[in-house]
């Protein structure tokens, strides 16, 4: 029969199913519990289907999609891209001799192959590939008949000594040291530009397969006497791609150690399988329609995966407290999932909500794998309304738990409430929150630390801070390689390309050259500037080589027949220099790294000087200098997107959780108060990360910029869990003591578990081999803690000030706590006792 008595949840004590009115409830309610086996049935069919195509997915980056597409300067380089050899996306091998120098038979018999097989790699763009063994490599000499050249390695070279001292010559007069040749002779470069394809398949070029190429055929030749070192983004992203195994591993050990936590929670085993498995469930059905859409998985959106588990793992575990304590309490186990479904469908359907809108903001910001990774986030959040607001209630219907862990479950909480464990002194710690002097306090505490927290945060910097890849740890194989290169060449391979464009040969005019020439200069006076090398530098050489060398003439003359001259030399030993009409002429700055400030200056340099000398189309000779090109000149360009995208985010994503808050909570006065309650921790938990990514020497960029979102999208979680129920209860007549004692009761636990839980699955990371994912997983164990912290905290102290009005409310007729004053119910025991054993139920239970 049925219990009249109402459990904690405010809802009848059903202990046999003969007596639960299976009509009771909402129409959608009624449909799913109606239809129980077919929900299971389609999602199994869902999972093995999805299962197979999650297998097929593949793990790629694209250089493109790393970077702004839509911005100007990306246009700019993107128009003329195939005009501007090297200055993208490119490959450096040096080839080392640890015995000696390069002038050594069996040293450049090792380069000559080494350089044949990189040749033949698919992906290589073969006609701009540029080494010692390749003619487009050329030497040039100032001889009294004039300027004479050729390709630096002799036509007929043997291995002899005499062949060998030509090249010798050769690399001497061509001035390759500190860029094709090491500083010191004991290496020399091989460069070569990749193609967006495969050129044998037509697919966009596989970087995964291109590194674990140049691993198996090129790091092959390594030996006691060769060295092989490789630098470039395709190397970067194939480095990233097989450390995936590692963090697939880090999935694995954070799934293991959220099962533990439930389980220690729950004390029941078969409850908790159940959980996790639908929590990776949903991750399977994210990577099945990622692959049925056409997506693939980059080392830049591994996050997604751990966070659709995060948030499931969150939803899942509040469905499976509900019932819990309602089984504790006598129900039976179908009733149970129904009551539960029934109390936080709603709840859990505006939090989930909040976190698609929250992801797919950042889809606002013009780079494409930060869209990608906002519409896929968005997706697997959507795909968890089904596994976990349906999927987990239906399967609990039909599993319940252990009686001995519902049994244990209400112990604990009888403990807790009378403050006999540890957990019941936090319990009652955190009551304190709601009483003035201790609410005033907490909020004098987080004024203060937000405070400084917003003064250190100013010298969060864009971009990268560190040389090398810091994507990659330090002691990497790609940062050693890339400290060598910066070491023995006097060249970095951070290149900052500035296009001047002019009419069809209107490089060959003077004023052009002349401010081209200019431009070099400015920029060789600018810190983080190396050298520079333009077709105005080159033609100053041409022009003093045909007149006997004579320093009178390094310069560029008014002569146009002189110029003419000079520049036609210059493109015969120079390719690539100019595009072939000479309308598209690139200066490459070279940079001592590629760090935020040195981008900014260089970049600010530009600009000012295109602002004063670019000339208009109805000019005599036309001039326009273009940012950017060069892998450095591209970082700038979205490091300036990422600065005015971070902003637009900000405003997009609170916009969007505060307008969901907002709905969620119906009186209008009301609403707007409680959504002040939960945003003032999300706003306080992204400033003081910004200021531990200043602590921490993280910079702002691609890879750390989701990390911003899954702070706020987590967080709302918790918000919503706690003030749905606080809010409920006080709309019943409840004091704020009460009201939130009984979100504690019924949520709270669940908020804290799930916030140490991802927390401790995340904070794993930070032992990863790539540094930006254990960078990831510190600021996200930060978040996870601080978002929980947060608002067990500071919910009850804001709410003192802002939702303490519970005493103006009339309570509903037959709630509990109608007859007891405010002020009773902060000090009775009794009411505190009722605080306890009867937790809010949900605004949609009513």
């Amino acid at each position: 029969m049925m219990v009249n008595q109402k459990a904690h949840t405010g809802m009848p004590v059903v202990p046999n199913l003969e007596d639960f009115d299976k009509r009771s409830g909402g129409a959608f309610e009624r449909l799913i519990f109606s239809h129980r086996k077919l929900v299971l049935f389609s999602c199994l069919f869902m999972t093995l289907v999805m299962g197979f195509f999650a297998a097929k997915l593949d793990v790629n980056a694209s250089f493109e999609r790393m970077i702004p597409v839509n911005n100007p300067y990306i246009q700019n380089y993107l128009q003329y891209k195939s005009e501007l050899p090297g200055l993208g996306n490119t490959i450096r091998v040096v080839v080392s001799n640890k015995q000696g120098d390069i002038y050594d038979p069996e040293y450049l018999k090792t380069l000559e192959e080494v350089n044949d097989t990189l040749y033949l790699i698919p992906g290589i763009d073969r006609s701009w590939m540029r080494s010692l063994w390749m003619p487009i490599v050329r030497w040039r000499e100032v001889t009294e008949n004039g300027i004479t050249g050729g390709a630096v390695m002799p036509s007929d070279y043997d291995g002899t000594e005499s062949s060998i001292q030509s090249l010798k010559r050769n690399v001497d007069r061509a001035g390759l040291r500190g860029s094709l040749v090491a500083s010191d002779e004991s290496s020399s470069m091989i460069v070569a530009p990749l193609l967006d394809r495969n050129p044998n398949t037509g697919e966009p070029l596989d970087y995964g397969e291109f590194s674990q190429e140049l691993e198996n055929k090129i790091r092959s030749y390594e030996s006691e006497k060769i060295g092989i070192h490789i630098v470039g983004f395709s190397k970067l992203v194939g480095d990233l791609i097989d450390g995936l195994q590692a963090v697939m591993l880090f999935f694995a050990v954070s799934v293991v150690i959220a099962a533990l936590f439930v389980y220690l929670y729950t004390r029941c085993l078969r409850s908790t399988i159940l959980l996790v498995s639908i929590a990776v469930i949903g991750v399977v059905w994210l990577l099945g329609l990622m692959q049925i859409l056409g997506y693939s998985l980059d080392p830049y959106s591994i996050l997604v995966p751990f966070l659709i588990f995060a948030i499931g793992l969150s939803h899942g575990t509040q469905k499976m407290n509900g019932v819990l304590q309602d089984i504790g309490r006598g129900t039976h186990k179908y009733v149970a999932a129904r009551y539960t479904f029934r109390r936080l469908f709603l709840t859990g359907l505006t939090a989930l909500l909040t976190n698609i809108v929250g992801f797919a903001v950042l889809a606002i910001i013009d780079i494409p794998v930060i869209r990608d990774l906002a519409i896929t986030t968005s997706i697997g959040v959507f795909l968890l309304i089904f596994t976990k607001l349906i999927l987990i209630p239906v399967s609990l219907s039909y599993i319940g738990v252990s009686k001995k862990a519902a049994r244990i479950a209400i112990e604990k909480e009888k403990s807790d409430s009378q403050s006999s464990t540890w957990l019941g002194r936090v319990w009652a710690g955190l009551d304190k929150f709601t009483d003035r002097k201790f609410a005033i306090g907490a909020i004098f505490a987080s004024v203060l630390i937000t405070a400084i927290s917003s003064v250190i945060m100013m010298d969060l910097k864009i971009g990268d801070l560190d040389p090398g890849a810091p994507e990659l740890r330090p002691d990497s194989r790609y940062n050693l390689d890339n400290a060598y290169i910066n070491e023995n060449y006097g060249l970095s391979s951070d290149q900052f390309a500035v296009i001047m464009k002019t009419d069809p040969d209107g490089c060959r005019f003077y004023e052009p050259l002349k401010a081209m020439d200019k431009l070099a200069w400015q920029l060789r006076q600018t810190s983080g500037v190396q050298a520079t090398d333009s077709l105005a530098e080159r033609v100053r050489l041409m022009t003093s080589g045909m007149a006997e060398g004579s320093t009178k003439w390094f310069t560029i003359s008014r002569d146009q027949a002189i110029t003419n001259a000079a520049v036609d030399a210059a493109m015969i030993s120079s390719p690539g220099v100019t595009n072939q009409d000479c309308s598209v002429t690139p200066l490459i700055a070279y940079l001592t790294d590629h760090k935020a400030d040195t981008l900014t200056r260089v970049l600010n340099e530009v600009q000012g000087f295109a602002a004063e000398n670019n000339t208009s189309q109805d000019a005599e000779r036309p001039v326009e200098f273009l940012l950017a090109a060069g892998n450095a000149g591209i970082e700038a360009a979205t490091n300036i997107e990422v600065r005015k995208g971070i902003v637009i985010m900000y405003f997009a994503v609170y916009g969007a959780t505060a307008l969901l808050c907002l709905l969620t909570f119906r009186s209008f006065g009301r609403a707007i108060r409680a959504t002040v309650v939960a945003m003032v921790p999300l706003i306080m938990t992204t400033i003081i990360c910004k200021a531990l990514m200043v602590g921490l020497g993280i910079g702002l960029k691609v890879a750390t910029l989701p990390v911003i979102a899954v702070g706020v999208g987590v967080g709302v979680d918790y918000a919503l869990y706690l003030l749905g129920v606080q809010v409920a209860v006080q709309a019943r007549g409840e004091s704020l003591t009460v009201a939130y004692r009984r979100s504690l009761d019924f949520t709270g636990r669940v908020v804290a578990l799930i916030g140490l839980t991802m927390a401790a699955g995340v904070v794993t990371w930070a032992w990863s081999p790539i540094k930006f994912q254990a960078d990831m997983g510190i600021l996200l164990t930060f978040m996870f803690l601080w978002n929980m912290i947060g608002a067990l905290i500071l919910i009850p102290a804001l709410s003192h000030f802002l939702l303490n009005d519970s005493e103006n409310l009339k309570p509903e007729s037959g709630s509990v706590g109608a007859s007891d004053s405010p002020g009773a119910a902060d000090t009775s025991s009794q009411s505190h006792q009722k605080a306890v054993t009867q937790t809010s139920r949900m605004v949609v239970a009513d």
